[in-house]
């Protein structure tokens, strides 16, 4: 089960004020760089609203989008776990509101508020687990299927619901929608028109309409 909001939805009012005296507020912009992949890294951001992509650069310069986070997720938190490095580049897609919290404060939060640290393991647990189900499902479902399950799971964690129909907010572009599910930009676009046709979503401007969760999970080739 997905976690609406992420880890800051998990912390009580007290964990929050605790957590954002242990950091600065930060604004970026859209297109903002707020990491970049192989730095040092020396603390993490908790996105508090807006929309950032996590990206790698291949050896021939493409770049590959490797996760989207939104409201509530801890981001860069790997570089103070393993290395030292940072594993990836973050970048702004919307107007990002987010806590910088320097690694050192940001564990001694985590020591001195259990219920934070029973939250933050159990995002980290599911971030593994999505890494693993996607692998899994590069190897088992097709590319539209694996683009509708990807709109799924951010229907699940950050769409607005009304009865069977849900309004799903999608700030990446058809290449970067790609990219991350594993499949051509050819194959997102002419998807999204069978669907339209079909009458199983509705699009605009960064956001899509799926106008019933029911029959697009059949899509999805999802239980």
């Amino acid at each position: 089960m997905h976690i609406p909001g992420g880890f800051w939805a998990l912390l009580d009012e007290a964990e929050r004020d605790s957590l954002m005296d242990c950091g600065r507020g930060s604004v970026f912009r859209p297109g903002d760089t707020m990491c970049v992949e192989g730095e040092p890294g020396t603390h993490v951001f908790v996105v508090v609203s807006g929309w950032v992509k996590i990206v790698s650069v291949t050896a021939d310069g493409r770049e590959m989008v490797l996760g989207l986070r939104g409201y509530g997720d801890v981001v860069g938190e790997l570089a103070g776990d393993g290395a030292g490095y940072r594993t990836a580049t973050v970048q702004a897609l919307t107007v990002v509101q987010a806590i910088i919290v320097p690694f050192p404060r940001f564990s001694a939060f985590l020591d001195a508020h259990p219920g934070a640290a029973r939250a933050y393991r159990r995002m980290v647990t599911q971030r593994w687990g999505d890494a693993a189900a996607m692998l899994r499902s590069r190897s088992v479902h097709t590319g539209p299927q694996r683009i509708a399950r990807l709109l799924l799971d951010l229907a699940e964690r950050h769409g607005s619901a009304n009865g069977d129909e849900i309004v799903v907010a999608v700030p990446l572009s058809q290449t970067e929608l790609a990219s991350l599910a594993g499949a051509s930009r050819a194959t997102v676009t002419r998807a999204f028109a069978g669907w339209r046709r079909r009458g199983l979503v509705d699009t605009g401007r960064r956001q899509v309409t799926i106008t019933s969760v029911t029959a697009f999970r059949r899509v999805a080739g999802a239980a």
